[in-house]
């Protein structure tokens, strides 16, 4: 029975590492799935898996433990860089901006309260005070980059996961706790709130499909390109009926009294356009001498990642319109500057034919999508190690600052997630892959930390300073939220939907969305959660190492 034995206890075998692995992993990720009214804490459950595994001995060599944390937090950062690049700069624009600004003063509040009771309590050592923060906004990617500046500063204290896992659970707890607190002190209204939304409306950006009757007298003669420009709105005519007769019109089309338009613009642009072409009418398109088709076409092909759409010339070449793109389940409108990218559902309209020839000019291979482009993968992997290991001197600090294997990934995921496609690298993944990639990552990263903290647990939580560790996470979870979330309420006057997505993106936290998502009944938090998000993963990750090597 020695295979057992060996199975069970020899931490140079391989099989010994894969099976724990396995075991923590599995077991972790069941419990993550049970509800705490209402509640689950998901994968971080696994680290909870791996400290009781450690804590009665189950545990690998040291340096296999810290190959596979530091390979599992790399892949895990890289993949949430490349979801957050494209929206990354983007969710700096207008409305966006107020939302990131309350994000960011919830971190650094975060970060002060955590500062303010290190130095208070005095007995307590700043990593672990660190690993508090950590757990108290349920960041892990954050612990994962500052285990690896503790790693460069070769620390041999306390693990401080322990202090991630006492904070952790009341942190979620605290996040959704905080979003009812300010409802209730705020009396909040949840029809005043989503006839405001209503009011607003958040979605001014997505395409307008409109029917138009031509019926401006001044537009009588005038061709389709002088139209665009006495108006200075920019829209897209798909479809004209003129005397009974259906055509895709060009920009040397000529509008004429009585014309019928299909026209596709901005929200925001829609009232001027209806204004100033006519009114709007009910037109059956399906009733035309013409045979006409609209259809989504997928573009996979490598070589047009990048370009732009006015580039291909759709209408010159193939007599078709294109009214507006679909990137990740988004609707755009097809503006001549927009830059496609792979992944992108394009819709055509014209005859059958051109609409097939411009499906095989865009590719329209789904099974080209299937396969993951593992090149854009390690090659953003090796760049970014190699930026995370170039040292940064600045004056006053006793070591240069890197950016670790957390922070220099992420930052290199980020620019090739926006910026690619301008040196053709294909940096498209099915959404499955991704969180794939991402969920093996965690966990792996998870359960490394766990079994090595495991040993530690007893002795420094239960028979230490675990419940203090505890209260100061609720502390450094709560305060930041409350004073943000009034004064966004109060005096900013945001939305409490969108506020709710706030809350739950500053923190990073996926089951605070949830909870938001439920309550509100609508998608305000998800935009809310997804507006800050890049940002605030950003700042998370650096903050830890920033906070450690200055001090």
């Amino acid at each position: 029975m020695n295979w057992i034995e060996t199975l069970l206890w020899d931490t140079s075998s391989v099989a010994h590492i894969v099976s724990l692995y396995a075991f923590v992993i599995a077991v972790g990720v069941l419990l993550g799935k049970i509800k705490f009214f209402g509640i689950s804490l998901g994968v971080t459950f696994v680290l909870f898996a791996g400290i009781f595994m450690g804590h009665f001995g189950f545990t690998g060599d040291v340096h296999i433990l810290h190959f596979i944390r530091e390979f599992g937090l790399i892949l895990f950062v890289f993949c949430i860089g490349l979801q957050v690049g494209p929206s990354f700069f983007s969710s700096f624009k207008k409305g966006g901006m107020t939302l990131n600004v309350l994000a960011v003063t919830i971190v650094l509040l975060n970060i002060a309260v955590a500062l303010g009771l290190y130095y208070v309590d005095g007995d307590i050592s700043l990593p672990m005070m660190v690993g508090i923060l950590y757990g108290a906004v349920t960041n892990t990617p954050g612990l994962g980059a500052a285990q690896e500046a503790l790693n460069q500063l070769n620390y041999s204290g306390d693990p401080i996961a322990l202090g991630y896992a006492c904070a952790y659970p009341l942190g979620v707890v605290g996040i959704i706790g905080s979003a009812i607190a300010v409802r209730y002190i705020c009396r909040v209204n949840f029809k005043k709130e989503e006839a405001q939304l209503a009011h607003d409306g958040d979605q001014k950006h997505a395409p307008h499909l409109l029917h138009l009757e031509v019926r401006n007298e001044a537009l009588d003669g005038k061709k389709l390109s002088r139209v665009k420009d006495f108006l200075g709105r920019p829209f897209v005519c798909s479809r004209i009926r003129h005397d009974g007769h259906v055509s895709i019109p060009d920009s040397r089309t000529e509008l004429h009294i009585g014309d019928q338009l299909f026209v596709v613009c901005s929200e925001e642009d829609a009232e001027s356009v209806t204004a100033f072409i006519g009114k709007e009418i009910v037109v059956d398109w399906e009733q035309q001498d013409m045979p006409m088709v609209s259809r989504r076409i997928l573009v996979t092909k490598s070589e047009l990642n990048g370009k732009k759409l006015g580039a291909l010339h759709f209408r010159n070449l193939y007599d078709v319109n294109v009214t507006r793109v679909n990137r990740s389940g988004v609707d755009l409108f097809a503006d001549p500057n927009l830059t496609l990218q792979v992944g992108d559902r394009v819709m055509v309209v014209g005859q059958q034919d051109a609409v097939e020839r411009v499906a095989d000019v865009l590719g329209n291979q789904l099974k080209r999508l299937d396969t993951p482009n593992i090149v854009t993968i390690f090659v953003g992997i090796f760049l970014g190690i190699l930026l995370g290991s170039l040292p940064l001197a600045f004056p006053g600090m006793p070591t240069p600052v890197k950016l670790g294997l957390a922070g220099g990934p992420l930052v290199v995921a980020i620019l090739i997630g926006r910026f690619g496609h301008r040196i053709k690298l294909v940096t498209y993944t099915t959404m499955s892959a991704n969180l794939m990639l991402r969920e093996i990552g965690i966990v792996l990263f998870l359960a490394s930390v766990g079994i090595e903290a495991g040993g530690h647990f007893v002795q420094t939580v239960i028979n230490g300073d675990g419940l203090l560790y505890v209260a100061y996470g609720f502390l450094i979870t709560v305060v930041p939220l409350l004073i943000v979330g009034l004064i966004a309420r109060l005096r900013l006057r945001i939305n409490y939907f969108t506020l709710m997505g706030l809350i739950a993106g500053s923190n990073t936290d996926p089951p605070a969305l949830a909870y938001a998502n439920q309550t509100a009944g609508n998608d305000a938090p998800s935009v809310g959660y997804s507006t800050v998000y890049p940002l605030t993963m950003f700042l998370r990750i650096l903050a830890g190492q920033v906070i450690l090597l200055i001090m």
